[in-house]
């Protein structure tokens, strides 16, 4: 295939140095005859590195670059063109601009392609004379390496062209999944769940951005923590998403922004390529600071005040078990006047087990019962907790069975449920919320997710690991908790939970019954 790129920056080179690796004739254009030369001489670069590294013999190499053909102007006329792809910047009007100018100098034949990855697909369609001829095709930076293309068909575009460009995308040796044209797209509207949610917890100071990050890790078991990935990809980008996901969906709970971006992104705070975001870098800080030291007592008894409930039984059986096996946990109707008293907590706060289970409210925390990707445990204080009996009590939690090394323990406020739980249910709870309107399939949420966003499971596939009845159990207990629509059950989860369906099943529709 014949293909012209339009725009030589990042995201074009990349697009450019994928195509033409994969056998494709690659026309680069630009605005800037020169971005067309830098472009070229990265893209040699890259793939030099590439042989350097064993990944590419250096004839295929030669080969890539000799199919890479530079235009002195990107509206140049091209009868044997097949597709468009255009990767300018992320403005409407510029985009209309090119589209315009390349639907005069090409065939109608040709089809056209946006990079877009976050304006409308069919509001940029709507400005061509044939809007048909239109669909996004989202590439995600840097595109050799992501290994995820989501293709876009506005309102108006013609079914053969998402077929045509999923054949392409796989063809080139990466996965594509069709999404609707909605706000965000797939990988962007996913990834709102664990941002919102991390936002929110650091607004109502349950615990501070490295501490979320330590739980997002080593409980959830993420690459990178939301504040980390924040700082990673620039504040004023994220909360610039943020918001038009927010504003496209009309303002949806679920997806609601955090009133502490704004101030953030005005002063500068954007992250690694400002020095200072969350965290700050240079000038030997990079990070968050160490992890406090433990230094209570690990020999005081414990009592574990066991709800019993079945969606948490097991995870309740697992806690009690590991601590058995390191510390001297008590026995009987009630904890002694020695005993710190843990309650395992599952989408309620540890305040109302202290109020309903009449727990002596000094020494009696809250502790985390999903099981960990790593070795850490989460202890959550109330306003009432001493703080020298939480010291013992995180104590307790450090110390490991057998002898290993201890685990890490994060100190949180009292929340309904906790950091892990509250993170890991807005996640499900968006991806469930994508599967419903039947913005894109099951299997493509998960595929994106893991592909796009690096998590160690997709939303649904992650929901079903917990089960649908617990995670509709977590769902409803911290909605009735906190009063919050944000927290609200999703219909693809309480119907699955009723009927008994896995979260990744698509399930029964209309027009599978009318033959």
């Amino acid at each position: 295939m014949r293909i012209r790129i339009v725009g030589a920056g990042a995201m074009g080179r990349g697009i450019a140095q994928w195509a033409a690796s994969a056998g494709h004739t690659v026309e680069l254009g630009d605005v800037r005859p020169e971005a067309v030369k830098e472009a070229l001489d990265f893209i040699a670069s890259m793939l030099d590195r590439a042989v350097a590294k064993g990944r590419t013999t250096a004839a295929d190499r030669d080969a890539a670059v000799a199919r890479l053909v530079p235009l002195a102007e990107p509206w140049a006329a091209g009868p044997a063109v097949e597709l468009v792809i255009e990767a300018v910047r992320e403005d409407l009007e510029t985009k209309a601009e090119v589209f315009g100018k390349l639907e005069r100098a090409l065939p109608a034949s040709a089809v056209f392609a946006t990079n877009t990855s976050s304006l409308s697909v069919t509001r940029i369609a709507a400005t061509l004379r044939d809007p048909s001829r239109l669909a996004g095709l989202h590439f995600f930076n840097p595109v050799p390496l992501m290994r995820i293309v989501e293709v876009v068909p506005g309102a108006a575009t013609r079914p053969e062209i998402p077929v045509l460009l999923t054949e392409l995308v796989e063809g080139c040796g990466h996965r594509a999944v069709t999404v609707a044209d909605t706000p965000g797209f797939l990988v962007n509207h996913a990834g709102r769940g664990l941002v919102t949610e991390a936002l929110a917890l650091l607004e109502e100071s349950v615990a501070d951005p490295a501490e979320i990050d330590r739980i997002a890790r080593d409980v959830l078991g993420l690459r990178m923590g939301p504040f980390e990935l924040m700082d990673l990809t620039g504040l004023d980008v994220t909360a610039a998403v943020i918001d038009s996901i927010w504003q496209g969906f009309r303002y949806e709970d679920r997806l609601r922004p955090s009133f502490l971006t704004p101030n953030r992104v005005v002063a500068g705070l954007h992250g690694r390529k400002t020095g200072r975001g969350w965290y700050a870098y240079g000038d030997g800080a990079s990070g968050p600071a160490p992890e406090s030291a433990v230094t209570g007592d690990a020999d005081r008894p414990v009592f574990l005040a066991l709800a019993g409930r079945p969606e948490t039984a097991s995870y309740e059986e697992e806690l009690t078990a590991s601590l058995e096996a390191g510390v001297r946990v008590e026995r009987g109707v009630g904890p002694s006047a020695e005993a710190v008293v843990l309650v395992p907590v599952w989408g309620t706060p540890v305040s109302a087990a202290v109020a309903d289970g009449g727990l002596p409210r000094e020494r009696t925390f809250g502790v985390e019962v999903l099981p960990s990707a790593g070795r850490r445990r989460v202890l959550a204080v109330t306003a009432a907790g001493d703080p020298a009996a939480a010291r013992d009590a995180r104590a307790v939690l450090a110390r490991a069975a057998g002898g290993e090394e201890p685990y890490g323990v994060s100190v949180v406020r009292d929340t309904a449920g906790s950091v892990a739980q509250r993170l890991l249910s807005s996640v499900v709870a968006v991806g469930c919320s994508i599967a419903e309107r039947s913005l894109a399939a099951p299997a493509d949420i998960d595929l994106a997710v893991t592909t796009g966003l690096g998590y160690p499971a997709g939303p649904l596939a992650w929901g079903e690991r917990i089960g649908a009845v617990r995670m509709l159990a977590l769902q409803r207990a911290l909605h009735a908790s906190t009063g919050d629509q944000r927290h609200r059950p999703t219909r693809w989860l309480t119907e699955r939970a009723a009927l008994g369906l896995a979260l990744t099943d698509p399930g029964t529709s209309p027009a599978d019954c009318l033959g």
